[in-house]
């Protein structure tokens, strides 16, 4: 008995389109990495500022013990981190805990005057800015995918074949952190410390 050849047709089709779902996500899922790597190298050049930043800053406010700590802590916590969404949040963590402290030295005018601090503050305003960028193209690119993966038809194809959503990089609901911003005047020693929340449809 013949197969007729509208099934085997509609066979055929089905099959092509599992494999061009299949190979569309494995290529998202690669641009996914080399973005998280991209944020990495960013993440790692920050994670070596930070222990001259508080060195620097504990030899003019040492009793800001608690954000120092909090810092100190926050910086540790990564080394423990053992997957990307472990790393994401701790980084998230020593973001906030490193704007505190930015924050906490617009108290201390001769700090602010310190030459090695002043270099700290632009590679770190630096860095930073740099995270920003490639975490908002990591975010889109993650946004696309786990919509991809959790869309009908294509949700039937990937959770068979392990595509799972993947964390997004930034605090509560998913939202964008801008870096601090430090600007210095020639005119004087102050600087301008602002930390802005993007919301999540400017990613």
């Amino acid at each position: 008995m013949s197969v007729p050849v509208s099934v085997i047709l509609i066979c055929v089709l089905c099959l092509a389109y599992i494999v061009n779902t299949y190979n569309r996500l494995v290529r998202m899922k690669q641009e996914i990495d080399e973005s998280y790597a991209a944020i990495d190298t960013e993440l790692k050049r920050r994670f070596d500022l930070i222990p001259n930043l508080v060195e620097i800053v504990k030899g003019y406010a040492s009793h800001e013990k608690g954000t120092l700590e909090s810092v100190i802590q926050a910086r540790n916590n990564l080394v423990k981190s053992n997957d990307v969404e472990s790393n994401l949040n701790n980084q998230n963590f020593l973001t906030q805990a490193l704007g505190k402290l930015i924050m906490v030295t617009e108290a201390y005018p001769d700090l602010k005057a310190n030459e090695n601090f002043h270099d700290l503050m632009e590679q770190l305003n630096d860095t930073e800015t740099k995270i920003a960028q490639s975490r908002r193209f990591y975010n889109a690119i993650v946004r696309d995918y786990n919509t991809a993966i959790k869309s009908f038809p294509q949700v039937l194809i990937a959770s068979g074949m392990g595509f799972n959503p993947k964390p997004y990089f930034g605090i509560e609901n998913h939202e964008a952190f801008e870096p601090a911003k430090i600007s210095f005047s020639h005119d004087s020693e102050m600087i301008d410390v602002r930390t802005k929340i993007q919301d999540k449809t400017d990613i």
